[in-house]
């Protein structure tokens, strides 16, 4: 009686452990397999969640068909309380094993916010406060000139004020390594006149990838005692940076004295005139050397250099000529489209 006891004992024993290893194999199986998502979803791990919060959030976007199973993995792989907050994309098909991957690494979702050279503060601050993943207000506004233009990750959430430090900061690194490594010979006293006529350069040499020779004119003036003489300088004091002046130039505004007409006025503006970037910046603190005093738009999208008036006149005159013939070509065109 106790042999046959003994012996269902073990019988009983052997099946269970066999149903609890085949328990355990489904639950692997299924724990790697394929999941349920036909689609891409995002989730949002919050701050301070934990994994009961993840799993409620990845059942209610049907990543996982099973909360209890996805726990007890989690658990056993000892991934249950690493989870990093963010906002996270769960590819379609994602396993449970890859999808705590994901939620663990902190790789989560970041967006980005482009700020191209030679913008104004103003212009930076608009597009700044039009982004929708960004939050807060901006409580401090730089002065001109110091936010560095660049393309700029975050997360979702992120302050509007943090991107705009960051851009204060990006700056504030590039003046003070351009001036430190700067040509001894340029006639600056100080990064801020760096920057201040960087701001000139980028604004003048319109991403055309003359920042060197542009910003060599402007020295070949300074050290002859003559006017900068840069339009963009007087676009700016017209609007104070506040807006974008498209226009041309009238002869009463070359002729105002204003503290940015650069052409009544001998030296620098009192302030940058827009946000240079860096390859803007380190040009201007070191340029190239060049025998040039004037620079005109060529047509191509670069500027024809001059030694003399005389030969920057003639540049001017085929500039005019120039845009003419593109103005003729618009008007060709709109005229074919309406005929249409």
């Amino acid at each position: 009686m106790g042999k046959a006891l003994a012996a269902n004992t073990l019988s009983f024993l052997i099946i269970a452990l066999v149903a609890i290893a085949g328990v355990v194999a489904w639950g692997q199986k299924q724990f790697r397999a394929a999941g349920p998502l036909s689609e891409d979803a995002v989730i949002t791990i919050a701050p301070g969640a934990n994994l009961q919060d993840a799993t409620d959030e990845l059942m209610d976007v049907g990543a996982i068909t099973s909360a209890e199973l996805f726990r007890i993995g989690a658990k056993l792989s000892q991934r249950d309380d690493r989870l990093k907050f963010g906002e996270y994309r769960i590819p379609a098909a994602s396993s449970m094993d890859e999808i705590l991957n994901i939620i663990t690494s902190g790789r989560s979702i970041d967006y980005r916010i482009t700020l191209p050279e030679g913008m104004y503060t103003s212009e930076i601050i608009e597009r700044v406060n039009a982004n929708e993943f960004l939050t807060g207000e901006i409580e401090t506004v730089p002065p001109e000139g110091y936010m560095a233009p660049n393309t700029y990750s975050f997360l979702r959430g992120d302050t509007k004020q943090s991107i705009i430090d960051e851009m204060v900061e990006e700056q504030q690194r590039i003046l003070d390594d351009a001036w430190e490594n700067r040509d001894p010979n340029i006639p600056l006293n100080s990064k801020e006149e760096l920057l201040i006529l960087a701001s000139i350069v980028e604004s003048e040499a319109g991403g055309a990838g003359e920042w060197g020779l542009v910003a060599s004119v402007f020295y070949n003036r300074i050290n002859a005692n003559m006017r900068l003489e840069a339009d963009a300088t007087i676009r700016y004091g017209l609007t104070n940076g506040q807006e974008r002046l498209r226009r041309g130039l009238r002869e009463s505004e070359l002729a105002r004295e204003t503290p940015y007409n650069t052409y009544q006025i001998r030296g620098l503006p009192p302030t940058p005139i827009s946000n240079p970037g860096e390859q803007a910046i380190r040009a201007t603190a070191n340029p190239e050397e060049s025998p040039y005093y004037y620079f005109v738009l060529d047509g191509s999208g670069g500027h024809a250099f001059a030694e003399n008036y005389n030969e920057h006149l003639q540049n001017v005159a085929n500039w005019r000529r120039i845009e003419a013939e593109m103005r003729a070509a618009e008007a060709a065109a709109a005229a074919a489209e309406s005929g249409d």
